[in-house]
């Protein structure tokens, strides 16, 4: 795919200041350390596409997800204690979307097969904890909390044997939601 078409299907700036001002970094793809463009990152703008963005670099530590808008300050808007350090381009996808959670780390305990969003997976699956899944098709938002509420993380199609060992420490998965194209 040409980067012409690339930018016209998602693109981000990243500005150093709060309400869009000091330096500036235009981005339509992963940028996994953002110090080498800027001293430091406080809002953005979404111009198309939808992104992921991380408080720590290598898209690690907390991560927020963000469609077509303007980010004027992100402290207050979503609680974040630092500023931005990198993000990652969540590409448009229109095929199926499939996941399997289980309740144990390396695909053990009981398993469930998601094609939808889940709102409640203690509700809908009688499981008490998530601590790996298979993403077989589609981008998906997990939250911590049901009904799509608190820390969130993001997981494209793979294999996730431990969300332990992705940094995100005993943190147990409740909801579940499909990225639709509808931010494009």
């Amino acid at each position: 795919m040409s980067t012409t078409h690339m930018n016209k299907m998602s693109r981000i700036i990243f500005y150093e200041d709060r309400n869009f001002q000091g330096r500036s970094y235009e981005c339509s793809s992963d940028c996994d350390d953002m110090s080498s463009y800027l001293n430091r990152c406080h809002s953005c703008r979404v111009e198309r596409g939808c992104f992921m963005v991380y408080d720590r670099t290598n898209f690690m530590g907390n991560q927020y997800f963000l469609r077509r808008g303007e980010y004027a300050d992100y402290m207050s808007m979503m609680g974040m204690n630092d500023c931005i350090k990198s993000c990652r381009m969540i590409p448009m996808y229109r095929g199926s979307y499939r996941m399997r959670i289980y309740e144990r780390e390396n695909f053990g305990g009981q398993m469930s097969e998601l094609m939808d969003d889940c709102d409640n997976v203690m509700d809908r699956y009688r499981m008490s904890n998530c601590m790996s899944c298979h993403v077989m098709d589609g981008h998906w938002l997990m939250y911590e909390q049901p009904h799509y509420r608190g820390r969130m993380m993001y997981m494209r199609p793979g294999e996730y044997r431990s969300f332990m060992n992705m940094g995100m420490g005993n943190m147990k998965f409740m909801s579940m939601k499909r990225i639709v194209d509808s931010c494009y």
